[in-house]
């Protein structure tokens, strides 16, 4: 299965490189903090692949998922511990203070998913149509990404 990781260009604080982190392998878990179960809660599995791209740009990084975690029933405690773990992985720029008090104001989040990162690489930059997944979606599930791929003529 492949997949779109839609990136913000700030994230918990303003100037962070998410994509730029990946490709240098400082950042080797992407994480997905939500509400409700949504994509790719269930849907993410070791071998998958994962393309990257940051919002309005063209995809210009793929992964191999290595593993997946996900939590669920988050509360303040589970939140701490999960940064504590894991926080230079998911956010390698970020102070550990600065994530933790980012991670306080995420108690409205109650699912969690960590996707273990391997074999990051540059690729040829290429557009997506999203059409079908909504136009705020940040991660996309697709069978293969050509069905997805924008075709240059």
């Amino acid at each position: 299965m492949d997949h779109v990781a839609i990136l913000r260009k700030s994230n918990i604080k303003k100037g962070d490189d998410l994509l730029g982190n990946i490709l240098a392998g400082n950042k080797t878990i992407e994480s997905r903090w939500y509400v409700n179960k949504v994509a790719p809660w269930g849907k993410i599995f070791k071998g998958d692949t994962v393309y990257f791209k940051e919002s309005g740009c063209a995809i210009t990084a793929k992964s191999k998922v290595k593993s997946v975690s996900q939590y669920s029933s988050l509360n303040e405690n589970v939140i701490v511990q999960i940064i504590k773990n894991y926080g230079r992985q998911i956010a390698p720029d970020t102070l550990s203070k600065e994530f933790l008090a980012w991670g306080k104001k995420q108690s409205n989040k109650k699912y969690c998913i960590l996707i273990f990162l391997e074999k990051v690489k540059k690729v040829e930059p290429f557009n997506i149509n999203k059409t079908g997944f909504g136009s705020s979606a940040a991660w996309l599930c697709v069978e293969n990404i050509d069905k997805v791929k924008i075709k240059n003529p």
